[in-house]
């Protein structure tokens, strides 16, 4: 089976908050934090015929890799979390579940409110 969407996150914790909410195959790719346009590059292409998303936090390390990503990748759909949140990992799944959503992907009807 071949996943077509890819979602980049940029840590572990927002990957291990994500995964338990879909319910479709989705490669889920982690930056580890600040990443440099030749590691993105690299990380990104194994997955580059999948259909990109972003996930980033709402700091100032998110919106670098928010920035690096509409320049190198302009098709990717970015995601978007509530600021006062500031982390993927803190959003509750109920509304992470409706962001997900609202992009057309899969999610588990339990976290549907």
């Amino acid at each position: 089976m071949t996943v077509e969407k890819c979602i980049i996150v940029e840590g572990r914790s927002d990957m291990l908050k994500l995964a338990p909410i879909l319910s479709e195959d989705v490669q889920i790719v982690c930056t580890n934090g600040t990443i440099s346009e030749d590691s993105l590059l690299e990380l990104i292409e194994p997955y580059e015929k999948c259909k990109l998303y972003t996930f980033f936090d709402a700091d100032k390390s998110g919106e670098r890799l928010r920035n690096l990503t509409k320049r190198i990748y302009s098709e990717a759909v970015h995601l978007l979390i509530p600021r006062s949140y500031m982390e993927v990992a803190n959003v509750p799944s109920k509304l992470l579940a409706q962001r997900l959503r609202e992009a057309r992907f899969s999610v588990h009807k339990r976290y549907l409110v």
